[in-house]
């Protein structure tokens, strides 16, 4: 499965990383893939693994917002 995350507040390599790890730390997720031009990460997941909350909650705590 694949799910588009819209991200706010990446603005930097960094910001690339924190949310890149925190979103393969999850059981399930397979690849991440963070376009800081346009905010997009998007996600290829194990379904019935992984929920999209738990997707949210992840970049959420590195202190970016969801859309």
């Amino acid at each position: 499965m694949e799910k588009t995350l819209n991200v706010e507040g990446m603005t930097c390599g960094h910001c690339e990383s924190a949310v890149k790890g925190a979103l393969a730390e999850l059981d399930g997720v397979k690849e991440v893939q963070v376009s800081l031009d346009t905010g997009k990460v998007d996600v290829t997941y194990e379904e019935g693994k992984v929920t999209d909350e738990q997707m949210k909650d992840a970049v959420e705590e590195q202190g970016y917002d969801v859309k």
